[in-house]
């Protein structure tokens, strides 16, 4: 059974959003981290990842959140997270990911 995932950026100047939905897991990861490495290479200084329309996420996905923050960060970048529903809020509190991921409301 394939898992319902997408991935859609939008560049608005410096910034890009990028709009995650579906379930994140061991089969999707790998198309999000292709995105965040295409935009981490672009001129872009701040990304903001949406997660509104995001339902699950597992800890391969955690993961590729974790990567693509660190390498924001390398390259003196932001990297934030926005609109997380109940059970991905839920998740990165208790992975503590909530304290090393920039979490924001706008």
């Amino acid at each position: 059974m394939q898992s319902h995932f997408s991935v859609e950026a939008q560049n608005q100047g410096q910034e890009c959003v990028v709009s995650v939905s579906g379930e994140l897991d061991l089969a999707a990861a790998s198309s999000l981290e292709a995105e965040l490495d295409r935009i981490l290479e672009s001129d872009v200084t701040r990304i903001v990842l949406n997660l509104a329309e995001l339902e699950f996420i597992d800890s391969t996905g955690l993961s590729v959140l974790v990567r693509a923050q660190q390498r924001a960060q390398e390259s003196g970048r932001e990297l934030g997270l926005v609109n997380p529903g109940q059970q991905v809020e839920r998740l990165l509190s208790l992975t503590g990911l909530s304290e090393r991921l920039t979490l924001s409301d706008t």
